[in-house]
């Protein structure tokens, strides 16, 4: 898997006033969330005077999102948005009628001055209906360039448009992904298939309480890689006291705050891993003990296996240039998907999701994460 990009907030300004102005918004509202990134919060729709030019009245929002595009990938996807939309290119300098207007008003606290693009918009200190919308959705906002909040220029402002806030109100699309419907995920998968990514995403977009496995601290791990018969026990101890540990403090313990539990690893990984590593007697003893100290955590509700096929994951393991993976054998990995695919085959099919990712990535195409989300609630 590719190393997702550090995402960052974007505040957008939607306008339309030709057409069924409503629904030509609600489609860049969808089109947005499918290539840009996640919707965090959508304003009050406005209705305001066309300015500059006599035309029909506009109606506006604006949005707050969250992407790992670029800046000038995120606006190239805007203008392609635009354009989809029915656009079309200014055939005359100044201001017309348009079924939809997208304008990147800000990129975090970023301030860029190109040929292409200028962010923050040179033009949104003037106008009401670009305000008075960011003001819901982020009142206390700094302009990185001037360092007033949104609020303290709106009340600056001039311009004396009248504006009328509308009662029918926009559509997240991200409603429409119900995954509160789970207490508990669990994401699976082989060495480097990407499971950390994943969950961290989803938990991220969906509010929910994140456990990753603390894999890294392990100081056995580094050692098992060059000696395997020597560290296989006292590093599947290890893994299987933390585990337990980080679980019955992380689940048990239910965040009131976050709707649900996102795990990027599932209890039963020790087993599997500790029926590999090892020797007969070691593991029986082992699993006596994984029995009696997991027999009262919960099971996820839903158990999403991650596949990828063995280049994939020498490609990914390679990626991320981790010392102590280097010397991974192919043929351990076999043995791990194995185990795993075992394991499956005693698990209720109502709650396993196996997901072949070989052919996507789920970091740069979003449209690839939005088909594991429907494999995951369908």
């Amino acid at each position: 898997m590719k190393t997702e990009p550090k995402p960052y907030k974007i505040y957008l300004s939607l306008g339309s006033n030709m057409g069924n102005r409503f629904s030509n918004l609600q489609k860049a509202v969808d089109c947005l969330f499918q290539e840009v990134g996640t919707i965090l919060k959508i304003s009050p729709i406005y209705e305001t005077p066309a300015m500059g030019f006599d035309g029909e009245a506009f109606l506006n929002c604006a949005m707050l999102m969250r992407t790992s595009l670029k800046p000038l990938k995120l606006l190239k996807t805007v203008l392609q948005i635009e354009k989809h939309l029915g656009r079309q290119s200014k055939k005359s300098s100044g201001y017309n009628s348009r079924p939809i207007d997208i304008d990147i008003i800000f990129i975090d606290d970023q301030i860029i001055a190109s040929e292409k693009l200028v962010v923050p918009h040179p033009r949104m200190t003037d106008r009401k209906f670009v305000l008075q919308p960011l003001v819901d959705i982020d009142a206390n906002f700094i302009h990185p360039s001037l360092g007033r909040t949104i609020v303290d220029l709106l009340e600056a402002n001039t311009d004396e448009s009248e504006i009328s806030k509308q009662e029918k109100w926009l559509k997240n699309p991200i409603q429409d992904y119900n995954i509160s419907q789970f207490r508990y995920i669990a994401i699976e998968g082989n060495i480097g298939a990407g499971k950390t990514s994943l969950a961290t995403k989803i938990a991220e977009d969906f509010n929910s309480k994140l456990i990753l496995e603390r894999f890294k601290d392990n100081p056995f791990l580094p050692k098992f890689y060059k000696d395997a018969a020597r560290y296989a026990f006292p590093l599947e101890m290890s893994f299987l006291a933390d585990r337990y540990q980080q679980l019955v403090d992380d689940i048990t313990q239910f965040d009131l705050f976050k709707e649900s539990v996102i795990a990027d690893y599932d209890v039963n990984k020790s087993l599997i891993f500790a029926g590999i590593t090892l020797p007969e007697e070691e593991f029986v003893l082992y699993r006596k003990l994984f029995q009696l100290m997991h027999k009262e955590l919960p099971r996820p509700d839903v158990y999403v296996y991650l596949y990828q096929n063995m280049d994939r994951l020498l490609e990914n393991i390679k990626k991320r240039g981790r010392d102590y993976e280097k010397s991974i054998p192919e043929e351990y990995l076999e043995k791990l998907n194995s185990g795993y695919l075992e394991f499956i085959k005693s698990q209720p099919s109502d709650t396993v999701k196996i997901i072949d990712i070989t052919e996507m990535d789920f970091i740069s195409n979003r449209s690839d994460y939005l088909t594991i989300l429907d494999m995951i609630l369908s």
